[in-house]
């Protein structure tokens, strides 16, 4: 029995001074950032290429569905850093008179008072949307590229709209790249951008609720930009003319 107690004991004072069991932790790690795509377009000035892109923006109408049009005549520019892509940037132009809605109804049977013939005119040239007289340039230019994710980014820049400057944001979705494109042997890559603003903060307020009136048109406008880009290169020097 004496030696039974006096093992006990030891048995107690070594559990004693054990260090505690750590406890299971309650709350979940973080997961780890992902990995930036690899990205095999070279450094350099890239533009659009307009054979494979598309920008359109969408609006809501009476509250029952989004009214669709798209642009066909823009231009950008992206200086791209693949190594940095924060250090990227990008400039866009758009000439709001293209605007394309592709409707097939009959416009005058529904507008038989109005100056224009289409609802592409109207848009166009009225001073209720784009009034392409005054303001013949739409533009956006990025101020900040944000990496939020393997293949995906936040680009903020300033949008010139009406004759009006605020700064918006688009989410960025890399698709692909290449280092030398089939066709042009440079280097090329593509993405997908959306983007959401309110066309009051420009000053236009066409169609919206005011007073007893429920308005027409929504406020949000949301832009839409799918396309690629190709690599611009030098032209090679001339070789030296050959000596007489």
């Amino acid at each position: 029995m004496t030696r039974f107690l006096a093992t006990a004991a030891l048995a107690g004072l070594l559990l004693a001074c054990a260090p505690p069991a750590q406890q299971a932790s309650t709350e979940a790690e973080p997961p780890a950032a992902a990995a930036p795509a690899q990205i095999l377009a070279p450094a350099g000035t890239y533009v659009i290429d307009p054979t494979h892109a598309n920008l359109q923006f969408r609006v809501n109408h009476l509250g029952l569905a989004d009214y669709i049009a798209r642009f066909t005549r823009y231009s950008a520019t992206l200086t791209l850093d693949p190594a940095n892509i924060a250090a990227s940037s990008i400039a866009f132009t758009v000439d709001p008179s293209s605007v394309r809605t592709d409707y097939p109804g009959n416009y005058r049977q529904t507008h038989a008072q109005s100056r224009f013939q289409s609802w592409d005119e109207d848009l166009s040239r009225s001073e209720n949307f784009f009034n392409t007289g005054q303001f013949p340039e739409a533009s956006f230019r990025s101020t900040a590229v944000e990496v939020t994710g393997a293949n995906t980014a936040r680009v903020t820049g300033d949008l010139t709209f009406l004759g009006q400057t605020r700064p918006v944001t688009f989410d960025v979705t890399y698709g692909g790249s290449m280092a030398q494109h089939p066709y042009t042997r440079a280097g090329a890559i593509g993405f997908s951008a959306k983007g959401t603003f309110n066309r009051s903060d420009f000053g236009n307020r066409f169609g919206l609720a005011q007073g007893d009136s429920p308005g027409f048109l929504g406020d949000a406008v949301t832009i839409e930009f799918d396309g690629e880009f190709q690599q611009q290169v030098a032209p090679a020097a001339p070789a030296e003319a050959a000596k007489q």
